[in-house]
């Protein structure tokens, strides 16, 4: 059941939820091509930094007045209304490209199994199968939360774990009939070298989206009690999910790895060599519907924040209307349309997944979320300092010292993504380079003004207007 007889959702139905925000098979091609060093590298983000994210969201999330918006009141009651606007619009506006990569993955696993190779080839047919499947998960979500929830509880199960499972089965196997592993594996160290470094914002990535469920925390059974535990349970998972599905398609694979069909490719040879079996055909089957659950969840969470902050003043008011099923239908719609676009940029105008558009693109995506965690970081800081003595039903163990480090490596760790995300691909020709990184640097600091911008000739207008209709 994904609700309990209070009407609560289950405790399964939110981990599922959170956890296919942020633990996806698609990032394990990008895993596997650091080689050994990807256990390193997630081990290292695990702890300091995904471990710091989730404790300090649970606690700001227990916080009595914090517990409504997600980040927006976790950043905003601290910092400022201002800056919890920018911390909600940064989490919400990188998903929206990241829809796009997400679906690329969906399309090019069905392309492979399907032996439709013009699905992932044809630029024309590739852009009408994303917008067909995002617009169809979108309409979807009109049915409210508890189809959200079932999507991804199956998604989770059977197109995560599952997988990964048979997977894991299948390598050892293989390994016991005598293969060996695979140089994409054994010919980088497990401690990467100064060159590798840049590797760094992607393993981070792979954590990144937590937090993105907490609008729904006051659909959650018992909230205050479950939500710290069910973050704690979702970070030891993650690790393990994440660096056992990198590293199988590392240890098995040979020569380039393709972003998109890495996984089938492991599959392939796992099961079949030479040719596309049934066993591939389910697996990749099973894959693309585990994506599809990803989706749907982060359609609608980031978006329960934007509702919140509509209601605030900070959007038009008819954003912040919802259906019968408590949907904010209008902001999903406006998505869409968001989303549509970019496909329709990434797919036709970046010449390809390797163009300057669409790796500054990626890049900037990251960027984004990461600038929102800084501020996260920051404002956990301010409560500690200014708002230590605000009831709250969970704290990090150890007292402040304990609090201060363990915000200190996240916010560390953010900084240092930042930075390392500015190290130009190898995908980008050294030629181009210098074009790569002003236009990532410009769109950096244009998307970074935005919602600072709109708060100040919309948000402030908007609010002090409603407030003058209220007295009149």
């Amino acid at each position: 059941m994904n609700e309990t007889k209070s009407g609560k959702m289950s405790r399964f139905a939110f981990f599922s939820m959170t956890a296919s925000l942020f633990i996806t098979v698609y990032e394990y091609p990008t895993f596997a091509a650091s080689g050994k060093s990807l256990i390193f590298f997630l081990l290292l983000c695990g702890i300091t930094w995904f471990l710091p994210v989730a404790l300090c969201a649970a606690e700001l999330a227990t916080i009595k007045g914090y517990q409504e918006g997600g980040i927006y009141s976790w950043v905003g009651k601290p910092l400022g209304e201002k800056f919890g606007f920018a911390a909600l619009f940064f989490q919400w506006f990188q998903i929206t490209v990241g829809f796009v990569t997400m679906i690329y993955f969906i399309v090019g696993t069905l392309a492979y199994v399907l032996n439709i190779p013009e699905m992932n080839s044809n630029p024309l047919v590739k852009f009408l199968a994303v917008i067909l499947i995002f617009w169809v998960l979108t309409v979807v979500q009109f049915k409210g939360t508890e189809m959200t929830a079932r999507l991804a509880k199956y998604g989770f199960s059977i197109g995560i774990v599952l997988p990964v499972l048979v997977l894991t089965v299948f390598t050892i196997m293989y390994f016991m009939h005598g293969h060996t592993l695979s140089t994409n594996f054994t010919k980088v160290p497990f401690f990467p070298t100064t060159k590798d470094i840049g590797a760094l914002t992607s393993f981070v990535l792979a954590y990144m989206g937590v937090e993105a469920s907490a609008p729904h925390f006051s659909s959650l059974e018992n909230p205050q009690k479950n939500y710290p535990k069910l973050l704690i349970a979702l970070v030891v998972v993650g690790i393990v999910m994440s660096t056992l599905g990198g590293s199988i398609v590392s240890m098995v694979l040979t020569g380039t790895i393709s972003s998109n069909q890495g996984v089938v490719d492991t599959a392939t040879l796992l099961f079949s060599p030479g040719h596309l079996s049934w066993g591939v055909r389910v697996i990749g089957f099973l894959i693309s519907f585990g994506i599809f659950a990803q989706v749907s969840s982060w359609i609608v969470s980031p978006t329960e924040g934007l509702q919140f902050a509509a209601t605030k003043g900070l959007l038009p008011k008819g954003l912040a209307q919802k259906n019968q099923h408590q949907v904010p239908v209008k902001i999903l719609v406006i998505q869409a349309i968001i989303v549509t676009i970019w496909a329709a940029l990434l797919t036709f105008g970046s010449g390809g997944s390797g163009g300057i558009a669409f790796q500054a693109a990626i890049s900037m995506t990251v960027l984004i979320y990461l600038s929102a965690y800084i501020l996260f970081f920051i404002a956990y800081f301010v409560v500690l300092k200014k708002h230590a003595d605000l009831p709250r039903d969970y704290q990090i163990p150890g007292g402040k010292l304990v609090k201060i480090i363990v915000a200190g490596f996240g916010l560390l760790i953010s900084v240092s993504a930042v930075i390392t995300a500015f190290i130009v691909p190898t995908t980008i020709a050294k030629s181009d380079s210098h074009s790569y990184l002003l236009l990532l640097a410009t769109c950096f600091i244009v998307t970074l003004a935005l919602p600072f911008v709109f708060y100040r000739f919309y948000s402030i207008k908007n609010i002090q207007k409603q407030k003058h209709d209220l007295t009149r």
